[in-house]
């Protein structure tokens, strides 16, 4: 299939899962992680109708941004872990940093972003799993609350929502209490009605478990090889 015919039917399943859940489907965003990929292939997607796009690495994206600027509309969040000494770099060149995992980094993305001139959406990463292996905030970490209770004194961030990729399982429903949780802990801090901390947008599930995701809670789901196809 083509990258146009699986984005169809990438489509198709989400509205299918959002309607399962009783959701509205527009409700959900699409976001293609182009990760690796090409620029051809990124341009494909784009004329597929697609405009949300999820890199993973600083220096990856920027060798291929030349190639891309002039896409109308695209939309580049940077999805993956993000060093501290390439906040700066970030900040130019993405929308929006979806996976903050602590409070040096808001610092530091706060501060590129003030000397950018612009306002930087942020998502908190959470480790839903507790798995050592993976980057992201424990939930009730000391950390995460510095996080939310900093939020006012970093003008030029906008935290929006949360981030998290679950412990992986060939069964996707295995990642349901995982996708549960994150939502629960959005709720939680929604109730709180923190200063300068937005719980709109709950990014999880991905090409082999963003059905059950959306069934959760989700309204962004990021999705890889299931649009672009294996990756080398």
């Amino acid at each position: 299939m083509s990258i146009a015919e699986n984005v169809a039917y990438i489509r198709e399943r989400v509205t299918n899962a959002a309607r399962r859940a009783g959701r509205d489907p527009s409700a959900i965003a699409l976001m293609a992680v182009s990760k690796t990929f090409p620029p051809e292939s990124i341009r494909e997607a784009h004329a597929a109708g697609l405009r949300l796009f999820g890199e993973n690495r600083v220096q990856e994206f920027d060798a291929k941004l030349n190639s891309l600027h002039d896409l109308p509309g695209a939309d580049w969040h940077l999805i993956g872990h993000l060093q501290s000494n390439k906040a700066a770099r970030a900040a130019e060149l993405f929308t929006a940093v979806d996976s903050l995992d602590s409070p040096k980094l808001a610092e530091k993305l706060n501060a590129a972003a003030e000397q950018a001139a612009k306002t930087l959406p942020v998502l908190i990463e959470i480790n839903v799993g507790g798995e050592q292996a993976k980057t992201g905030l424990a939930p009730n970490s000391e950390e995460f609350e510095m996080i939310l209770s900093a939020a006012p004194q970093w003008k030029n961030l906008h935290i929006q929502g949360l981030m998290t990729v679950p412990p992986f399982a060939d069964d996707p429903e295995q990642a349901r209490p995982y996708f549960r949780k994150l939502r629960e802990i959005r709720d939680r801090i929604a109730a709180r009605l923190l200063p300068a901390v937005a719980m709109n947008v709950l990014s999880m599930g991905m090409s082999h478990d963003f059905e059950v995701a959306i069934e959760e809670g989700s309204t962004c789901v990021r999705i890889g090889t299931a649009i672009f196809g294996e990756r080398a």
